[in-house]
């Protein structure tokens, strides 16, 4: 088992991740991982280390402005911790759509002693994402 924080650690390191995001200021969801953490989202390449997972997320905060992050829960599964969450905004950054969005997906963490992140495997439907962008989100 390679759970390195408890639970009550691990659900309020997510209260706090999630006020980053909601920040818009991507530095501070980076400080949130080790100096070599990394990032990896769907099948992409991982972004590792702080500078690289700030280039991540400020491309998320500069097409989606009005980015609003909501946490969703936490798992424990396997000595890892997902955090779900649901993400919403409007792609009106450069080059956007003006589409609006809304999804959900989960990012699967290891932690370090320090209780920074290692290593974050982000999940969402892709396909869900880029139909959103295209022709907005279906919000009731």
């Amino acid at each position: 088992m390679n759970r390195l924080v408890d639970q009550a650690t691990a659900k309020q390191l997510a209260i706090d991740y999630t006020v980053a995001w909601n920040s818009g200021v991507p530095e501070r969801v980076a400080s949130f991982y080790g100096e070599e953490g990394s990032l990896k989202v769907n099948d992409g390449e991982p972004a590792i280390g702080r500078e690289a997972i700030t280039e991540v997320v400020n491309s998320f905060m500069t097409a989606f402005p009005d980015l609003a992050l909501e946490f969703n829960g936490l798992e424990f599964v396997n000595g890892r911790v997902n955090y779900h969450w649901t993400f919403k905004g409007t792609n009106t950054g450069p080059g956007g759509t003006g589409n609006a969005v809304d999804f959900s997906g989960y990012e699967s963490w290891i932690h370090s002693e320090a209780g920074l992140i290692l290593e974050s495997l982000g999940q969402f439907d892709a396909t869900d994402y880029e139909s959103q962008l295209a022709s907005g989100a279906n919000v009731e």
